[in-house]
């Protein structure tokens, strides 16, 4: 049986690297840090047959061999413009490895804005301790509330899960709604594999229609040119005055002139914000100031664990390269994910 070079682009621990050596010996697996493409070895791109990367890519002409690319996250959208995508080369996501802590920040963001979390903090620094604190902080529970999911992946799957623990009703969005069924990466006892969580899914031109039912939009679709300012001025006029919005997608998603407008003329009641159009988030944005748009620095997919899980993906995919089965998370050009 042939050898398969396999060049690793990050600094996987010691121990992963070992567990992925011990696959097969027919992987030839070298590990050779690069954030760009300029930080490639030059010398071993001409044999390498499968490339684990972050986003350094190199130029087709350099990589006769190679066969497959794995990416180390699930978003392609910051490289989809590169040649190599646009070739017979095989290219996998890491969609499903960052399902857990994502909803897990969809699901603080619901918690913190229908507890009143913004008016607290407030509060607290002010040293205010409100007489009308009943009113105040009266909260919009998860259990009874509808959380709407824009986008019905492997995170929203996962979110819809969380949510329906909570007694919470789940409509969400779907760009295919002839195949429900979730056959990319998943983790066990995980998303909604047959997508039996939702009580409906709708297609992505009746968005507006599902906004207007949701006390809570969750924003975790891919961006591609179809979703690009999904999330307008016409789904923000849809929403109820007291509905809130997590976003936790790609920043593009949501059109944020309209979002500004909708939070200062108070027709949506606040927002939990992890990714921006411009990142950072430019110092004279108005989100900043707003006491009702808890923002954080595009990290809710961080996770002590993440190397781990990546590996475990990454370890099957190999396996089923070696046994020529189909890989997990194939990129399709056409859908930009």
């Amino acid at each position: 049986m042939s050898e398969v070079p396999v060049l690793v682009t990050l600094n996987f621990p010691e121990p992963l690297v070992e567990r992925l050596r011990a696959l097969s010996p027919r992987l030839q697996l070298k590990v050779h840090p690069a954030r760009n493409a300029q930080d490639l070895p030059a010398d071993l791109l001409p044999d390498v047959e499968i490339l684990y990367t972050l986003q350094a890519l190199p130029d087709p002409a350099s990589v006769p061999n190679l066969r497959w690319v794995q990416f180390h996250f699930s978003g392609v959208d910051a490289i989809a413009d590169h040649p190599l995508l646009h070739t017979d080369v095989l290219v996998t996501s890491m969609s499903g490895a960052s399902a857990p802590q994502l909803a897990e920040y969809a699901l603080m963001g619901l918690l913190a804005l229908g507890r009143r979390l913004p008016r607290m903090a407030a509060d607290k620094a002010a040293r205010r301790w409100a007489e009308d604190r009943f009113e105040r902080f009266r909260p919009v529970e998860l259990r009874g509330a509808t959380v709407g999911i824009v986008g019905y992946g492997s995170v929203g799957r996962e979110v819809a899960r969380l949510c329906r623990a909570f007694g919470a009703q789940v409509l969400a969005t779907k760009r295919d709604l002839r195949h429900l069924s979730d056959d990319g990466y998943r983790l066990k006892d995980m998303g909604d594999p047959q997508a039996e969580l939702a009580e409906r899914l709708y297609p992505p031109q009746a968005l507006a229609s599902m906004a207007r039912l949701c006390d809570f939009l969750v924003i975790a679709a891919p961006l591609t040119p179809e979703t690009r300012g999904l999330i307008d001025r016409r789904v923000f006029e849809a929403l109820k005055p007291s509905a809130y919005l997590v976003d936790l997608s790609r920043g593009g998603l949501v059109d944020h002139a309209a979002l500004v407008e909708a939070l200062t003329e108070k027709k949506l009641a606040g927002a939990v914000l992890d990714v921006f159009p411009v990142e950072p988030l430019p110092e004279g944005s108005p989100l900043w100031e707003m006491p009702n748009v808890l923002i954080s620095p595009h990290i809710a997919g961080a996770s002590g664990d993440y190397f781990e899980r990546a590996a475990e993906l990454f370890a099957e995919n190999l396996r089923r390269y070696l046994s020529d089965q189909p890989l997990l998370n194939l990129y399709d050009p056409q859908r930009g994910y």
